[in-house]
């Protein structure tokens, strides 16, 4: 039986069942925390919240959260093992970078940087970094990274987003562990995902993840990245500042109307911490939470056409394929 890799140790990708496949546990900026660690606060009083939430997230039957948490988010994995051990909820973090431009600035002067200078290919350390958190565990923990991440905004392909995202493939094809992007889809950027991942590295576009897919109202275009062999990422519902709940809902019932229900996920983004948004904006996302899918999300896509099956096949049959393989 296929596996796939969680805070806890593998599980049988069977075991997944209901998947939300783009959640967050924190969010957040180390530096900032490290050095004035009065915007974190009490650290049990985090975990305590996150346990909290997370275990009322699967009483509601959800069984599974993927967490692309990685550099560039605030991952730090030995906290998640730790809230990990006290819920029954599976999470499956993963490996890679999170950038719009330039690449971080540890790898500024090593690797393909200094190809120019020392004529010569150098090797891109961050595929030995990403092959070591999916084969040998991440900072020590044990716990083994089971997806890669890497973004593209509406930017495009800077040559920071190029990079990384070709070390994302160099890893995806020595592992075969699976990808997420962070995309715009309202400048087309999953095009560009296809153009460089997949036409020129060689990834299957079964194997990825397009997030925030939802984000665009553009049906004929997910079509297209849909028939291309993508997976979509509907991933951001209770997050409306820019759109609306109806807008998010309805694009995914007119691409399960054109049957497209196998290639779509859904999710809402959501974290327990978040400490990019000004406190004084959150007021403006209140239904940016766990349980929005559940008490809202899937209510209102039954009531406008789309079926149980189709919903069993968003949220356990597509994230069970995509870890397969």
């Amino acid at each position: 039986m296929p596996q796939v890799q969680t805070a806890r140790g593998p599980i049988d990708t069977a075991e997944l069942g209901p998947t939300l496949m783009h959640e967050h546990v924190f969010v957040l900026t180390a530096d900032v925390q490290q050095n004035y660690p009065a915007e974190w606060g009490s650290e049990d009083e985090r975990v305590a919240d996150a346990v909290q939430r997370l275990t009322s997230l699967h009483a509601l039957g959800v069984r599974t959260i993927v967490d692309p948490t990685v550099v560039g988010l605030g991952r730090y994995i030995p906290r998640i093992a730790r809230i990990a051990e006290q819920v029954e909820l599976n999470i499956v973090v993963a490996t890679g970078i999170y950038t719009y431009g330039d690449a971080p600035f540890f790898f500024k002067h090593r690797g393909p940087a200094l190809d120019a200078v020392l004529g010569t290919s150098v090797p891109e350390p961050m595929v030995d970094m990403f092959v070591g958190d999916i084969r040998d565990g991440i900072a020590g923990t044990g716990v083994k990274a089971g997806l890669l991440k890497c973004a593209i905004d509406h930017e495009g392909m800077t040559p920071g987003v190029e990079r990384v995202m070709r070390a994302v493939a160099a890893t995806h094809r020595e592992t075969g562990t699976p990808i997420t992007v962070h995309t715009h889809p309202g400048s087309q950027q999953g095009l560009a995902v296809k153009r460089l991942l997949c036409d020129e590295l060689g990834v299957e576009p079964r194997r990825v993840v397009l997030g925030h897919s939802g984000d665009s109202t553009d049906a004929d275009h997910l079509t297209e990245l849909a028939e291309a062999g993508f997976v979509l990422g509907m991933d951001r519902f209770g997050i409306n500042l820019d759109t609306t709940f109806e807008a998010r809902a309805d694009i995914v019932v007119e691409m399960c109307a054109r049957g497209f229900a196998a290639s779509m996920v859904l999710s809402q983004d959501a974290a327990c911490y978040l400490d990019w948004i000004d406190p004084g904006v959150l007021p403006f996302l209140p239904q940016w939470n766990y349980e929005h899918i559940h008490t809202e999300v899937i209510p209102y896509l039954l009531e406008h056409g789309v079926t149980r099956e189709q919903v069993e096949t968003m949220l356990v049959e597509v994230p069970r394929r995509y870890f397969e393989g």
